[in-house]
């Protein structure tokens, strides 16, 4: 088993990103909105725009990404299936670094899972 806990990663970046929403509330707020007006579903689904948002955490080799757009996927119910699929995709457009994250997402997938599951 990996030392890497994309729940820890999760948690950790969650309670960082409430300070950084006492400390500067204004930009904060802006990237609240952002997300909020970007992952809105419209032309394309909701799980549709997390898989991107995930391909791109992949690509960028974001594990906090990963993390956060992993856990997003489960609550909205994507499947596994749906998953791979892009991850796939992330692989061709990325080479070997992005067969890594890949890797990666599976397991932080994987992780959440069995959290949910307990």
């Amino acid at each position: 088993m990996s030392s890497k806990s994309f729940a820890t990663i999760t948690t950790d970046l969650s309670k960082a990103l409430g300070t950084l929403r006492k400390e500067i509330p204004e930009t904060m707020a802006g990237f609240t909105a952002l997300h909020n007006g970007a992952m809105k579903a419209g032309a394309l689904s909701e799980i549709d725009k997390e898989l991107l948002a995930l391909a791109i955490g992949i690509t960028s080799h974001c594990d906090g990404c990963v993390g956060f757009h992993i856990k997003a996927l489960i609550r909205l119910g994507a499947t596994r299936e749906q998953v791979t699929e892009a991850l796939g995709v992330c692989v061709y457009m990325g080479g070997g670094p992005a067969l890594m994250f890949a890797a990666e997402a599976i397991r932080a997938y994987d992780e959440f899972i069995a959290l949910k599951k307990a």
